[in-house]
């Protein structure tokens, strides 16, 4: 019997808040899902994951009415309802929280909660009237979030709360959240699942999409796994362990703890001497950086977004913002580097051996309506080997491309295929193998495994540390502390623009850095300066 099912002799089964059978869907070729049947017991969190690609987001997408299935039914307490749009499903008591929220950042939160649902012609008294819903949600649920605030003001966990309270105000019995701790600290995404468990304790079902298993494990109540379209199997939560569901999204065994010898750390690589950036705006996005990566080491910089860490890579990389004031010095192998003009470019560093895999991969690392062979060789296409007299040897691109992509386990291997026709994580693998195999000595990762599957997680680990054993430096940015403290022979976190302290991993717990990366030392008193290098 279903978690959360009613049963006993002539007691009728409450029927399931939610229940697909035999759901598929097709875009051309692929098959995206096949014949998934799956029931979600009402009061319940049902967790749903898979590696990259395997269809999760599009089930989602036809509960959510996104996309019509090519067939199946979808069942919402019992009652088998065509969802034809997104008002659809809302109406049917259906609401999402995407991983990039949808909100008007110059609009405040009762703006938004209401955008789309207003009463009437008339705005004043649709804003009295929510105004007053919105008091009672948020005590109801624990949602506190000042009603006048405008967005851009809010920090990113508040404005996940004003998603859910959106989806609240729509009378949603029924939430589905995507990826919901992608950018939270530790802190906020506690709260968050204190408020999940709130929420269904009184009656509201959810529905978690998200590939780390520790929060699967910890916070859902039965969770499915998909594997390349279809349901592999759906488990009481408490009757399984993070081994397990790894080894059914994959289909083998995954390890789950990154496997690496003692750092043999050598000469240093990058120096990093008072480095301050003051934008465009005048403000101050980096102060007094002093920063050290050695050859055979791997760094890892912890901390929220938005407090530095991206300014200090794309500096390094030689993608700083326009019109910025940089003072200071970064020097590689022992040569101080420009700051500013012709050689702070992204095509001097490369020369110097700086390989960047950039934070955000669609805007950043990839042409998305280009060619994986293409893309394979974005900013090194002038290399010597893909010259044939004037022009580029293509053919030799695409060749050495279907080759790396074998190596590197990229689905589907096809060289011809436009970047934005391949999953999140397979995207990852070709900006990953592009930068690793030029064979740098000092090699910026931001954000390495965002939105990546369990798999692709431990193939690109082992990749960076496979990098360091050669010798190599590395600087790994992450918003994913497991994943810092994992990878990572030296820790330091970033909080307003300033390193807060440095460590190695068996030395500091993930409380003491989450304090760090909220700007207060482990034993709770603010910090107002960094600690040094």
């Amino acid at each position: 019997m279903p978690t959360g099912a009613a049963g006993g002799a002539g007691v009728p089964q409450t029927p399931p808040a939610i229940e697909l059978r035999g759901i598929s869907k097709a875009f051309g070729p692929v098959q995206a899902d096949r014949d998934i049947s799956m029931a979600v017991p009402r009061g319940t969190i049902h967790g749903i994951i898979g590696e990259n690609g395997a269809g999760k987001s599009t089930l989602m997408s036809i509960l959510y009415g996104f996309y019509r299935p090519d067939a199946g039914e979808i069942l919402i307490d019992g009652t088998p309802i065509a969802i034809s749009d997104s008002q659809t499903a809302i109406r049917a008591g259906i609401g999402m929280v995407f991983q990039h929220f949808k909100l008007v950042r110059n609009f405040t939160v009762l703006e938004n909660v209401i955008l789309g649902a207003e009463d009437g012609g008339l705005l004043r008294p649709s804003l009295s009237r929510a105004r007053k819903e919105l008091r009672r949600l948020a005590d109801e649920y624990g949602l506190d979030v000042d009603p006048d605030a405008l967005i851009e003001e809010l920090s990113v966990g508040h404005q996940q709360r004003v998603e859910i309270l959106k989806a609240l105000y729509r009378n949603a019995n029924i939430l589905i959240l995507d990826e919901p701790t992608g950018v939270l600290t530790p802190a906020e995404a506690d709260h968050l699942f204190r408020i999940l468990r709130g929420l269904r304790d009184q009656g509201k079902t959810i529905i978690l999409i998200t590939h780390k298993l520790r929060e699967i494990v910890d916070s859902t109540d039965n969770v499915s796994v998909i594997r390349r379209g279809e349901i592999v199997g759906t488990v009481r939560t408490a009757d399984t362990s993070p081994e397990q569901l790894a080894e059914m999204m994959v289909g083998r065994k995954v390890l789950l703890n990154v496997e690496k010898a003692p750092a043999q750390p050598g000469a240093p690589v990058l120096d990093i001497t008072r480095l301050r950036m003051i934008d465009r705006d005048g403000v101050e996005r980096l102060r007094d950086i002093d920063l050290t990566v050695r050859r055979g080491e791997i760094v890892g910089i912890a901390g929220v977004s938005g407090n530095g860490q991206t300014q200090l890579l794309e500096i390094i990389g030689g993608f700083g913002e326009p019109g910025a004031t940089l003072m200071g010095e970064i020097a590689i192998n022992g040569k101080a580097i420009p700051l500013h003009g012709y050689g702070a470019n992204g095509r001097t560093r490369r020369k110097l051996g700086i390989g960047h895999v950039p934070e955000d991969r669609q805007t950043e690392g990839l042409i998305m309506d280009f060619a994986a062979w293409e893309n394979a060789v974005f900013g090194y296409h002038d290399a010597p080997e893909w010259q044939k007299g004037p022009l580029m040897d293509n053919a030799a691109i695409r060749a050495d491309t279907e080759s790396r992509m074998a190596r590197f386990d990229v689905r589907p291997p096809n060289p011809e295929l436009a970047a934005r026709n391949f999953s999140g994580g397979n995207q990852q693998k070709i900006v990953v193998a592009r930068e690793i195999e030029r064979n740098p000595d000092l090699l910026l990762i931001g954000q390495p495994t965002r939105g990546v599957d369990i798999g692709a997680i431990e193939f690109i680990h082992r990749q960076i540390v496979a990098l360091r054993d050669q010798g190599k430096a590395i600087l790994l940015i992450s918003v994913e502390l497991d994943e810092i403290r994992a990878l990572s022979d030296r820790i330091a976190v970033m909080f307003d623009g300033r390193i807060m302290g440095q460590d190695h991993p068996p030395d500091t717990s993930a409380s003491d850095l989450g304090c760090l990366m909220a700007g207060v030392s482990p034993g709770g008193a603010p910090m107002t300066k960094g600690t040094g290098a």
